[in-house]
């Protein structure tokens, strides 16, 4: 159960960053209360995973799959620019958070 909260939880760490993102520095409302909300959640979620997983490896893994997310949800919608060196450096984040946790 830690891993499935942890890897949800990683999902929600690139839910606010987009919105963070989205805010115009807590100028703009709903993103900024989407920001506060997945930020909780993402943080408590955490929280829960490392009370049975190592704490080395779960906040990597966190910020692993929040990164990947954030990066190719920015590439997909076109805020930021794709290139291939970019997919393949996603693809080496994805890759280490499968290692740890196959590692685990």
């Amino acid at each position: 159960m830690a891993w499935i909260i942890l890897v949800l939880s990683g999902v929600l760490e690139a839910v606010w960053a987009t919105a963070l993102g989205k805010s115009a520095g807590f100028t703009r409302l709903a993103p900024s209360i989407v920001f506060a909300v997945a930020l909780l959640f993402s943080m408590a979620g955490l929280a829960y995973a490392m009370r049975t997983l190592p704490i080395g490896t779960s906040y990597a893994i966190w910020v692993g799959i929040g990164a990947a997310l954030t990066v190719g949800y920015a590439m997909a919608t076109g805020t930021e620019a794709a290139s291939a060196v970019k997919i393949l450096l996603i693809v080496g984040i994805v890759g280490c958070v499968v290692g740890l946790k196959v590692l685990h």
